[in-house]
């Protein structure tokens, strides 16, 4: 993967999608904000590529699902990475999850350009805040049709840092085994997905700090680590990796009207962009 087409204005570009799509956007309760980050979302997938639609129902209401196929240097081995484009209400969703969908933006740009050693499909899931509606129903629909998966993988809040000692924490008894301070990212993953965790662990290092978990029982021994679109399809079986920041645990503008662009390390999201994309490559 050649490297300028990685870094060339990037940081720019993060910015400028995270300007178009920081605002309220629960459907329900901020539908004019929802819309626009939609039909944004849209039409920048749009300039890689058909963008198929997946519809599904959620309290009598018609959702949608961005769909966007990447063909890969081989025909096999399908990774799907998706990021939610809603929020909760009251909060503008910068880094939940606006660093998310800037990030898959830019991995549909770099892909549709060189593409990668797999075919790459991209999902922006509507209604993740509540109860991974999108993601749920997007699963099940790959179970019925039989379509197999070699990876998921969900973007979930990429873009806050703190350096201080004691800004990170952990669920009970992780904090023995973890650094204690906020500055990396996370790979939480099930079982089935041991060897990509290293994996892609071992070659996000090159751009930014990273540690990784690998979580039992499709995550409910720790239930923490089922909180985005991976959750429903590590309950369908199929191998899936959670790349976060870990929201609360560090970040204290989850979910609140304060999770803002100015809160943001656009450096370390930045970093974190790169890593994603090398490590994509590298699977």
């Amino acid at each position: 993967m050649p490297s300028d087409l990685i870094k060339a204005g990037l940081r720019s570009r993060l910015l400028a999608h995270l300007r178009e799509v920081v605002r309220e956007r629960d459907p329900y309760r901020a539908p004019e904000g929802h819309s626009y980050v939609k039909n944004y979302l849209r039409r920048e997938l749009a300039r890689w590529g058909k963008v198929d639609l997946h519809t599904f129902k959620h309290l009598g209401t018609t959702h949608e699902n961005l769909v966007l196929n990447l063909a890969g240097q081989q025909d096999q081995g399908l990774i799907l990475i998706g990021a939610h484009y809603d929020t909760v209400p009251g909060s503008p969703g910068a880094d939940d999850n606006g660093t998310a969908i800037a990030v898959l933006l830019e991995v549909a740009r770099v892909f549709s350009v060189t593409p990668a050693r797999r075919p790459v499909r991209l999902v922006a899931f509507d209604l993740e805040e509540r109860h991974q509606s999108g993601s749920r129903a997007y699963a099940e629909h790959l179970r019925k049709k039989g379509e197999p998966l070699a990876l998921m993988i969900a973007l979930e809040m990429l873009g806050y840092r703190n350096s201080l000692p004691g800004s990170q924490r952990y669920p009970r008894g992780l904090n023995y085994l973890y650094p204690n301070r906020g500055d990396f990212i996370g790979l939480i993953g099930n079982l089935r997905t041991i060897p990509t965790l290293r994996r892609l662990a071992r070659t996000m290092r090159k751009d930014v700090p990273c540690e990784y978990l690998p979580v039992p029982l499709k995550g409910h021994i720790v239930p923490d680590t089922r909180r985005s679109d991976h959750a429903p399809f590590w309950d369908l079986g199929y191998p899936a990796i959670m790349i976060t920041d870990t929201a609360n645990m560090r970040n204290p503008h989850y979910h609140l009207a304060s999770d803002r662009i100015d809160t943001l390390d656009i450096e370390f999201l930045e970093g974190v962009c790169r890593g994603v994309i090398s490590g994509v490559s590298s699977l």
